[in-house]
């Protein structure tokens, strides 16, 4: 039995805490779909740390959707990238390449943050989350800050709190997986003279990379077999990073200084279950791994961009039933694979002399396209493909069912539009490529939350990507739910995805922000 104060007023819709990549795209998300959001940071201003430098071709692809990759200014790709150390060109897959590099984490928090903002979201800064207590209808969150104690409440809470979660821990969510083999240093220094290392180089004793950020700063990583650094978010001093440093390479860097000094191991875990009861947990408080390719970050952004239009769908009334549920059934997946493929590049890259024998293999490999374009799949985050998108079996649905909308070009009666750019408003779409009456008026009952795009392919390669669909459904996040011709098709895939149609109760559909 709950108190009268199970009654009170909602602080927000959700809760979510944590201000950094994850929680800050999950907020902007909330918000473009109507729900009200509170983040809670427990540092009462950024870092200005670099940290990640970068992400990949599919979370660059879920900022431009929001028109976010303009926020980048000067923003740059890389075709070629490596898979555990051995290098190759990405370009080999369609769409693909290495990721946004030499960005640093800070510049994305800002960007993120500062959308957010514009969009509504309450950031309250210097807030540490303490405890959370759930009910039937919400939960209840303690957090503390300078003033003390403060007490909020929520539909839903998000852990957006890093690998060691107070979120995930509170509500009970388990997080096995496999222990620490092996860590690194990871600095950022000036001073020190580096030769670039950027790939990193092996020796004897362990790796070492050098790359630099501009301005006389360089990244350094360092590994060194046998040791094992402190974890994450533990304190760690220049001195003993220039000394594994100088044992690995004869070089003394100690004369220099270090803008800023951290660690990390090779942990992988991941979270039992991505939701439990008004609790979810999103990028780092869902899985760790050895930071490879940028994809800690970027998988972490797309957790976000998966849940953001179901946890809103959910507390503003429409969502069908189980739409929540599928953010563990889709995501867990991907975080699975995250684990396996970093698991793989740290034998490859880190295992020592043992690992001699993989690194040829892998290289013999690699001179295949196949080879190429899987493993590139894998880490741009491309190859992402969700099941049960309907009642179709996947081997029977349209190849387009289940994956990302590639960034293609449509004639509309109003001009040439792409489709990463139909996605602004985080809202699904419906692209009618055939002009049958009939599917756009199955469509017309959803109008206040599928918009329909009536085009015809713009080239012979946006032809062959649409081929054998008259139309196409697609996700607020991108991802395609059904592709066909069939009105009883296209009827079952928004009764799945976008709930009962409200246009018999007058609700009105909301304008399509074009690009000018």
């Amino acid at each position: 039995m709950h108190s009268e104060t199970d009654r009170d007023p909602l602080t927000a819709d959700v809760i979510v805490v944590g201000a950094g990549p994850s929680g800050l795209m999950l907020a902007g998300e909330l918000r473009l779909g109507g729900a009200s959001v509170v983040v809670l940071e427990k540092l009462e201003r950024p870092t200005g740390q670099s940290r990640g430098l970068g992400f990949t071709a599919r979370a660059l692809e879920s900022f431009a959707q929001r028109g976010l990759d303009t926020r980048f200014p000067g923003l740059e790709t890389s075709p070629v990238g490596h898979f555990g150390g051995v290098q190759f060109d990405y370009t080999v897959l369609d769409g693909g390449h290495f990721g946004a590099r030499g960005i640093p984490q800070s510049q994305t928090e800002a960007v993120l943050e500062a959308w957010a903002v514009e969009l509504g979201v309450d950031v309250r800064r210097g807030w540490e989350f303490t405890a959370l207590d759930q009910t039937p209808d919400r939960v209840r969150v303690t957090a503390r800050g300078a003033g003390g104690e403060q007490r909020l409440s929520s539909a839903y809470l998000v852990g957006a709190d890093g690998g060691n979660s107070p979120v995930r821990r509170a509500a009970g969510i388990g997080f096995p997986g496999a222990p620490a083999t092996r860590g690194m240093y990871l600095a950022d220094v000036r001073g020190c003279g580096l030769r670039p290392r950027f790939l990193g180089e092996l020796l004897d004793g362990g790796m070492v990379m050098a790359a630099p950020l501009g301005e006389g700063v360089d990244r350094i990583i360092v590994c060194e077999h046998g040791t094992l650094p402190a974890g994450r978010d533990q304190e760690v001093e220049f001195a003993e990073v220039a000394a594994a440093w100088q044992r690995l390479t004869g070089e003394d860097i100690s004369g220099g200084r270090a803008d800023w000094v951290s660690s990390f191991t090779d942990a992988t875990r991941q979270a039992e279950m991505y939701r439990r009861g008004r609790v979810l947990v999103v990028g780092d408080a869902a899985h760790v791994h050895l930071p490879a390719g940028g994809q800690g970050l970027s998988v972490g952004v797309q957790d976000a961009v998966n849940l953001g239009w179901k946890l809103a769908a959910t507390v503003t009334g429409w969502a069908p039933a189980g739409l929540l549920d599928t953010y563990h059934g889709e995501r867990h997946p991907v975080g699975e694979r995250l684990l396996m493929n970093t698991r793989a590049q740290g034998q490859i890259f880190l295992g020592g002399p043992e690992a001699d024998p993989m690194r040829e293999l892998f290289t013999e490999l690699l001179a295949h396209d196949e080879v190429r374009r899987h493993l590139a799949g894998i880490v741009t985050g491309l190859d992402v493909r969700y099941d049960g998108m309907g009642d179709t079996p996947p081997a029977e649905a349209h190849p387009l069912t289940g994956r990302r909308l590639p960034h293609r070009m449509l004639r509309t009666a109003s001009g040439d539009r792409d489709t990463t750019g139909l996605l602004r408003a985080a809202q699904g779409v419906l692209l009618d490529l055939s002009g049958d009456a009939g599917l756009g008026r199955t469509a017309a009952g959803h109008k206040d939350r599928v918009v329909t795009v009536a085009g015809a392919p713009a080239t012979e390669r946006d032809a062959d990507t649409f081929a054998g669909a008259g139309a196409v459904l697609v996700r607020p996040d991108g991802y395609v739910a059904w592709a066909g011709s069939d009105e009883a098709g296209l009827r079952s895939a928004l009764g799945r995805w976008f709930g009962t149609p409200a246009a018999a109760q007058g609700v009105s559909g909301r304008p399509l922000p074009f690009p000018s």
